[in-house]
């Protein structure tokens, strides 16, 4: 079979087959509404113009873990070439500060939940009231740039 021909080897016609086997799947095993709606929200959420901001510190994974304390707030930094996002993540929500300072808009993205918007002020600090809870990233339009973190779990 040279991949011009419809039939397979057997005689069958390759391209009705998978088509039957798609509706076939469709009527037995649709895909949950919910997952769809996640699926196209994030479809909607991505910037093709965006630079993606990389994870370069997580005090999880690279902080010394201090005995006793409990409660310690999640602090994150990521970075996108010459612009440093710090944030420090608690239950009360987010803290957090652009580097260079400067003024930007900043969405805290939660997958299908709609996008918690905040402002940084002129020395690039912003806070939000509202937790993360689950995944989350962060969207930040500064001048004509637009930033996105990487996704992470709260």
């Amino acid at each position: 079979m040279t991949g011009d021909e419809p039939f397979g080897d057997d005689g069958f016609d390759v391209e009705l087959l998978e088509e039957e086997l798609r509706q076939a799947a469709a009527i037995l095993d649709p895909v949950p509404a919910q997952l769809r709606q996640i699926a196209v929200e994030a479809f909607a959420l991505h910037d093709l113009d965006a630079r993606i901001a990389e994870l370069t510190f997580d005090s999880v994974v690279d902080a010394i873990p201090v005995r006793g304390a409990t409660d310690v707030p999640r602090m994150l930094t990521f970075r996108a070439g010459e612009v440093t996002v710090d944030v420090e993540v608690t239950a009360q929500g987010l803290m957090g500060q652009v580097l260079p300072p400067q003024q930007a808009r900043i969405e805290v993205l939660g997958g299908p939940q709609t996008a918690t918007p905040v402002v940084a002020d002129d020395m690039g600090r912003f806070t939000s009231s509202a937790p993360p809870n689950g995944p989350f990233a962060l969207r930040l339009r500064t001048g004509g740039e637009v930033v996105v973190t990487e996704w992470l779990r709260a």
